[in-house]
C-alpha cells in the first residue's frame, strides 16, 4: 500500500476549513498541520480535529520535512510569497483562486514548479463540478449548436474584500468555466464598474470578453445585491442551457429554443423571424462535492506526475484576464487586447483527469 501523502493547510478563515475537512477525510492523505495568524481560528480547528498540529508561523509548514504538500487558502496578496516558499523547499503546492496578484507572479511560480518537478495546482473548484462537466460534454457534442454567447451572474451582499475588487474576488469562478468551455483565450477584454462602499475597490463590475468566431461572454459581479445568484446561460444556435448553482436540484436546464432567420426573402414584408419554442428538459447529474474531487485530483497528480486539470498555466490565464480587466476599469471600460489571444488547447485540454479521479475516489 502506498505511503499516505502528508499535507498542511495555511488559512483557516472562510474557505480553508473546507480544504481541511476534505484533505482530512480522503484516503491516502494525512493532514498533519494547519496554520493561521488568528489563534481563535486555530483553537476552533483543534476542537473539531484534536489530532491536528496548529501554528501561527507559516515557516513551520515550509520547513517541516514530513510535509509533501501545502494548500494555500489566504488572501491573494500572500499567494505568491507563500507558494514560492513552499515550492522552493520541494513541496507540491495548491493555491486557491486567484493564483496570484499578477501575471509575472504566476509565471515565476510556474517556472519554479517546473524546475523542481513539483505539482502546482490552482483551486478553480467549479471545473470539478459534475454540473459543469455535464455542460462541457453537452456543448462538445454539438447538442446546442455553435455557441453565440455565455452570460454569467455572480451576485450577493458581501463578503467585502479589502485588497481586491469584486472582479478579482468573484469572476475567477466564471472565467475558469468560460475558458474551459471556449477552449481559447479572448481577443479583447473590457470592464466597467464602480466603488460604492470602499473607495478604489469596485464592488459592482461588468466584464465583457470577445472571442474568435463571433462569440462573446459577459460576467456581472456584485457584492451589493440582496439575493445570492450563481447563474450562467449558454446560448447556442439550436438550444440554450441555464446553469443555476444555487439550486439544490435540477442545476442544469436545457431549453429547446432558438431564433431562425429566413434564408431568402425579396421584400421586407416577407422577412419574418421564426421563433422556436420546444421542450425544457433536465439532464441527470450525479451529486458529488466538487471540492472533494478537486482535493483528490491534487493528490493523484502528485502520485502520478500528470498535469492537473487546473494547473498553473490555467491559473495564469485567468489572472491575465483579471489584469486586463483592471486596466480597462482604470480607463473607464476601454477595450484592451489580449496578447497571444485565441491560444488553442491544451487550455483545459481533457476531461480525463477528473474522470480518473472520480473512479479512484
Amino acid at each position: 500500500m502506498a505511503k499516505p501523502l502528508t499535507v498542511g493547510v495555511v488559512g483557516c478563515g472562510y474557505w480553508g476549513p473546507n480544504l481541511i475537512r476534505n484533505f482530512r477525510q480522503l484516503p491516502g492523505c494525512r493532514l498533519k498541520m494547519v496554520c493561521d495568524v488568528n489563534p481563535d481560528r486555530l483553537a476552533h480547528m483543534q476542537r473539531l480535529y484534536p489530532e491536528l498540529q496548529v501554528t501561527q508561523n507559516y515557516e513551520d509548514l515550509v520547513h517541516d520535512p514530513e510535509l509533501d504538500a501545502i494548500a494555500i487558502a489566504t488572501p491573494v496578496r500572500f499567494h505568491h510569497r507563500m507558494a514560492r516558499a513552499s515550492l522552493a523547499t520541494g513541496k507540491h503546492t495548491f493555491i486557491e483562486k486567484p493564483m496570484a496578484a499578477s501575471v509575472a507572479e504566476c509565471e515565476e511560480l510556474i517556472q519554479l514548479a517546473e524546475d523542481r518537478g513539483l505539482t502546482l495546482m490552482v483551486g478553480h473548484t467549479f471545473l470539478f463540478s459534475p454540473a459543469v462537466r455535464k455542460i462541457k460534454e453537452i456543448i462538445s457534442r454539438g447538442d446546442i449548436g455553435p455557441l453565440h454567447y455565455i452570460a454569467a451572474r455572480r451576485l450577493n451582499l458581501g463578503l467585502f474584500q479589502k485588497d481586491i475588487n469584486v472582479t478579482w474576488d468573484l469572476a475567477p469562478h466564471d472565467l475558469s468555466i468560460i475558458l474551459y468551455i471556449m477552449e481559447s483565450l479572448p481577443r479583447v477584454v473590457s470592464c466597467w464598474g464602480n466603488a460604492h462602499i470602499t473607495p478604489g475597490i469596485e464592488d459592482v463590475t461588468s466584464l465583457h470578453l470577445t472571442f474568435d468566431h463571433n462569440r462573446i461572454a459577459m460576467v456581472h459581479s456584485s457584492w451589493l445585491d440582496p439575493k445570492k445568484v450563481r447563474e450562467m446561460t449558454f446560448v447556442g444556435t439550436r438550444r440554450m442551457i441555464v446553469y443555476d448553482d444555487v439550486a439544490l436540484h435540477e442545476k442544469i436546464k436545457i431549453y429547446d429554443a432558438r431564433v431562425e432567420v429566413p434564408p431568402h426573402y425579396d421584400t421586407f414584408a416577407e422577412f419574418q423571424y421564426s421563433y422556436h419554442y420546444g421542450d425544457m428538459y433536465v439532464p441527470y447529474v450525479k451529486q458529488e462535492e466538487p471540492l472533494k474531487l478537486e482535493c483528490q485530483h491534487f493528490l493523484d497528480c502528485i502520485r502520478t506526475g500528470q498535469k492537473p486539470l487546473t494547473s498553473g498555466r490555467e491559473g495564469l490565464e485567468v489572472v491575465r484576464i483579471l489584469e486586463l480587466a483592471s486596466q480597462s476599469l482604470r480607463k473607464g471600460g476601454v477595450p484592451v487586447e489580449v496578447n497571444g489571444h485565441g491560444a488553442p488547447p491544451p487550455l483545459f485540454e481533457s476531461p480525463q483527469p477528473l474522470a480518473a479521479t472520480a473512479a479512484a475516489s
